[in-house]
């Protein structure tokens, strides 16, 4: 599947410089995405067990993941809230118009 053009940026994990690919105009968003990422890394590392960068990056990928997950679950819980709130107001409304 075709994507289109692509341009490298630089990120840094763990002291570590890689070269990535990203979308034209995505640079800014993949550098915020590897600040957070290397910053739950070095939330990891520092909690005082060794362990390998293997482990810490997985572990990392892990949080995120559950973060993203609760958000996901957060967002859906409002989505349906704000739909059952709209739903009782067009009622409100239509009633009022019957009236």
């Amino acid at each position: 599947m075709p994507q289109g053009p692509r341009q490298t940026a630089e990120i840094t994990l763990m002291g570590q410089n890689f070269v990535v690919s990203c979308a034209p105009g995505e640079e800014q968003a993949l550098h915020e995405a590897a600040r957070y990422f290397d910053q739950a890394m070095a939330g990891i590392q520092t909690r005082g067990r060794t362990i390998s960068i293997d482990k810490v990056a997985m572990m990392a990928g892990l949080n995120i993941t559950h973060e993203l997950r609760d958000e996901t679950r957060r967002r859906k819980e409002l989505e349906e809230r704000l739909a059952g709130l709209d739903e009782r107001l067009q009622k409100a409304l239509e009633r009022n118009r019957t009236s």
